[in-house]
């Protein structure tokens, strides 16, 4: 009797370890964020959408890249280097700080890398205040 139970509690742990490796190798699989990838914005003062092009490598939890945006009034594109960024699972985030006029401008992006889009938020400050925007990205091919 006390073999079977031994038997049978062996059974049950390595039942729940081989479980908990399945957890582990699903996580490890998490979608992979790195490539181009392009968005729109609203224009400003309520102007034409303005196509955004992002260009991310993911190395285990770092994020690195650029937000491409066209230049004001048909001017030269501006790159400018995402900083902040990081990767856990499918969940990215990452600031983008812009300059105008001796003003600096950061924008916050958090977002779940879901096959060909990402899916987020953004936060950036406007006079004082927290605005928040939905965001979505699809993969370039």
């Amino acid at each position: 009797m006390q073999r079977q139970q031994r038997i049978l509690s062996s059974i049950i742990s390595l039942a729940a370890g081989a479980f908990l490796g399945l957890g582990a190798a699903s996580q490890a699989q998490a979608a992979d964020a790195s490539g181009t990838w392009s968005f729109t914005r609203a224009g400003r003062g309520g102007g034409d959408p303005v196509k955004m092009t992002l260009k991310l490598k993911a190395e285990g939890e770092k994020l690195t890249g650029t937000l491409s945006s066209p230049g004001g009034q048909g001017g030269q594109a501006r790159n400018t280097e995402i900083s902040e960024g990081k990767v856990k699972g499918d969940d990215i985030s990452f600031s983008v700080v812009v300059e105008r006029n001796g003003n600096k401008m950061t924008t916050k992006y958090s977002g779940k890398v879901s096959g060909g889009s990402i899916k987020g938020k953004t936060e950036s400050g406007r006079n004082g205040e927290t605005q928040s925007r939905d965001w979505e990205a699809k993969r370039d091919k």
